[in-house]
């Protein structure tokens, strides 16, 4: 029920979004964001009372990593809106709030079973945690970027298109550290604790790997070679693309030691 809540809240905060960009173009929606951080409240309560329930973080099935990456998206989101100025803001926020809606709307589909049940010995460790929350909070700040990169393609505005290439810029930065220490680090430490191997070119990690490469790709492109712009924005997009199949592909198309995930 609190997450069927949190899944209206950020539906109406869409709806708010779209009502300024197609009747108060020249104004900022100073409301939305507060839904954002309701529904993220409303989300980490989710997580929270789920921990209690079955005595573990609850972030181990896909439901529970749902709740726990929209959460964290509508954070970030009300974030940016606090320390954005620029025109830039309704179009990002918007397009964060879609791809929340659509991740809240798998978490409540039949595919992502809502049974509140113990972890499986394999995922009772607190490596794991590390590894799927910081990959989550990674993955968050390249929900910004993935849509401030959509939006510089279609954008016509240089200045406009400046700013975006710049916050797809900054969010990845953020986020890419986060996502290396969680998805490949402590990824791997779990994976040693577990199965008694760092690496196993397991699907997921093999795809993990390959976004991380992607997202490399970016920064490195950025420092040496000077790349701005389109190639920038098309490796934004291309990483964030892979972020997906690594979580939904890999689980429902490829087996392998993160089935149960």
């Amino acid at each position: 029920m609190i997450a069927t809540i949190a899944f209206g809240l950020l539906i109406l905060a869409a709806g708010i979004q779209i009502a300024f960009l197609l009747f108060r173009e020249r104004k900022i929606d100073g409301f939305s964001h507060y839904i954002h951080l309701a529904a993220a409240a409303l989300l980490l309560g989710v997580t929270i009372d789920r921990s209690i329930r079955i005595r573990f973080v609850a972030v181990t099935n896909t439901f529970e990593s749902l709740v726990f990456f929209t959460a964290v998206i509508a954070l970030v989101l009300f974030i940016y809106r606090l320390r954005a100025k620029d025109k830039t803001i309704p179009f990002i926020t918007f397009g964060g709030t879609i791809v929340a809606v659509a991740l809240l709307a798998v978490a409540s589909s039949p595919i992502a079973p809502k049974d509140i049940l113990p972890p499986i010995p394999a995922l009772q460790s607190s490596w794991l945690v590390l590894h799927v929350t910081l990959s989550f909070i990674g993955e968050s700040f390249f929900v910004v970027a993935f849509v401030c990169a959509i939006y510089y393609l279609a954008s016509k505005d240089e200045e406009r298109k400046k700013n975006l290439d710049r916050l797809t810029y900054t969010t990845i930065a953020i986020g890419y550290p986060i996502f290396t220490a969680g998805a490949l680090i402590f990824g791997a430490v779990w994976a040693q604790n577990a199965w008694g191997n760092y690496w196993s070119w397991d699907p997921k990690e093999t795809w993990a790997l390959i976004t991380w490469l992607v997202y490399t790709a970016y920064l490195h492109t950025r420092f040496v070679k000077r790349f701005r712009g389109k190639v920038s924005a098309v490796l934004s997009i291309v990483g964030f693309v892979f972020t997906m199949f690594t979580f939904f592909g890999v689980n429902y198309l490829l087996a392998g030691l993160h089935s149960y995930g």
